[in-house]
């Protein structure tokens, strides 16, 4: 079933809802007024002031506190999610040995230099020299016949490179936002499987549960497979719920001092901690003490006890999946700028939705690609054959917390106001048509709040048009 995210009384008509209400209320009663749009803004077609809270859309909603998926059901989606779909991965499943050709195709299938030309940052092409010194370092003639997978904690917010390198590449020359090299990150207490090393010694390539990629060695925290595997399995923990949070600095143990911890990542509490020990020089009472990895000289994982202030925004369980915490969770990042793969310590689009969901214990994959159509949620998929009035007619059903996706993008649904649908995402561009008629370039390069009717892909194709995919939660009987 699922629990629609409907605006009070928008399919009724008028007369209906006023005999209705003469008929059900006592003579005094008055319907709720919708909240007050607040005043226009300039450029973003349509917008309003008010359309950039959370709250807005919350009072607009007549089920905002209703459960979507309560935890039973969030943990068997969760089951569904790793049984169904290929793009999670189970790396305590990994067998003892790995041959080296699965080695090779793991790293090859993602390691592969594109056919287009790379520019670096200032505008110059790729040198030949440069692409044999980054494949080289790829490390591939290295790989021993069998490999053992060895296990390691993240330490630290870090990236995951397309190849061992920091080398920063771009498409077109002057664009130097989104590097081509740049897949993802992962977040302290993430769990890694190690099965190779660059041949520069500094690099990674990792299975994680979402992700395949190069990691600099120096995040990763090395350790044996039951402590990798059981950090954070029992409680109490502590799960961020803000955009970011930070520990407290602390000069005795830099390794854990404001280190940055992203929505939905969850840590495990010392509960049984002495409140009268300090933990890196300061006396606990106004933080939780939490327990980190580190990474030793020798690359060794050891875990050390940390404080979490009481002034980061986190909850002692991952919060209650409804329409109002989906729309307070997703406006947390409004105004962050756009980060390709993560970069600049930000997110892009998939990993926008991809925390928001996360702080509610949802597991999605990583990737556009992935999400759009993961067989584990509830997807409504269309085609080229599907026109104007079957995509005008979706995107009119749309309920709080859906999930848009066009080619390389995803959007997710807030609400309806004066016939226009109206989502919030993590944009580079966007466009629609200006008072004049002229087709608006937009370079909204961060977390925004558009209408999605007037989005335009092109001077006649519009963003609904493209429309591939409409993701939904839902509650589902296990098969």
């Amino acid at each position: 079933m699922i629990l629609a995210s409907r605006e009070r009384h928008r399919h009724w008509p008028r007369r209906l809802t006023l005999a209705l209400c003469l008929l059900a209320a006592p003579a005094f009663a008055q319907a709720a007024p919708l909240p007050d749009p607040g005043a226009p803004l300039p450029y973003v077609i349509g917008l309003h002031e008010a359309y950039l809270t959370p709250q807005y859309w919350a009072a607009r909603l007549d089920n905002a506190d209703v459960s979507i998926l309560d935890r039973g059901q969030i943990e068997g989606q969760n089951v569904r999610m790793q049984a169904q779909d290929s793009h999670i991965q189970d790396i305590a499943a990994l067998p003892a040995q790995l041959d080296a050709a699965t080695v090779r195709a793991s790293i090859t299938a993602l390691s592969s230099w594109p056919s287009r030309t790379l520019y670096n940052d200032k505008g110059q092409a790729i040198a030949p020299a440069v692409r044999s010194m980054i494949e080289a370092n790829l490390g591939l003639d290295a790989i021993p016949t069998q490999v053992a997978p060895q296990y390691g904690l993240v330490v630290k917010r870090a990236a995951l490179r397309t190849f061992p390198t920091r080398e920063r590449v771009f498409s077109s020359i002057g664009d130097t936002d989104i590097d081509r090299f740049q897949e993802s990150a992962l977040f302290p207490g993430d769990k890694v499987a190690v099965v190779h090393r660059s041949a520069d010694g500094r690099w990674l390539f990792v299975h994680s549960e979402r992700y395949s990629a190069w990691i600099e060695a120096e995040a990763i925290a090395s350790g044996d497979k039951a402590t990798v595997l059981g950090y954070g399995a029992k409680g109490p923990y502590r799960i961020v719920t803000g955009s970011t949070a930070q520990t407290a600095y602390t000069p005795e143990e830099p390794r854990v001092s404001r280190l940055q911890l992203d929505m939905g990542v969850r840590l495990p509490v010392l509960a049984d901690w002495p409140a009268a020990e300090p933990v890196n020089g300061q006396q606990a009472h106004a933080s939780w003490v939490v327990q980190l990895p580190v990474r030793e000289a020798d690359g060794r994982l050891k875990l050390v006890p940390a404080l979490l202030p009481r002034s980061q925004d986190t909850a002692a369980d991952y919060l209650p999946l409804t329409p109002r915490l989906l729309l307070q969770q997703a406006f947390k990042f409004l105004g962050e700028r756009y980060g390709w793969g993560h970069d600049y310590d930000t997110r892009d689009c998939s990993g926008f939705v991809s925390e928001i969901y996360r702080s509610f214990g949802v597991l999605l994959p990583r990737n556009t690609s992935a999400q759009a159509v993961s067989p584990a949620l509830d997807r409504l998929p269309f085609t080229g054959k599907d026109g104007k009035a079957v995509r005008d007619r979706a995107v009119t059903d749309l309920q709080v917390g859906d999930l848009v996706y066009i080619p390389g993008h995803v959007m997710m649904a807030i609400g309806h106001v004066d016939g226009r649908t109206w989502v919030i995402h993590d944009t580079a561009g966007g466009s629609w048509f200006g008072a004049d008629g002229t087709r608006v370039q937009a370079h909204l390069n961060g977390v925004s709040v558009t209408p999605l009717e007037p989005m335009m892909a092109s001077d006649t194709v519009r963003y609904i048009d493209r429309i591939t995919n409409i993701q939904r939660l839902r509650a589902k009987t296990p098969e």
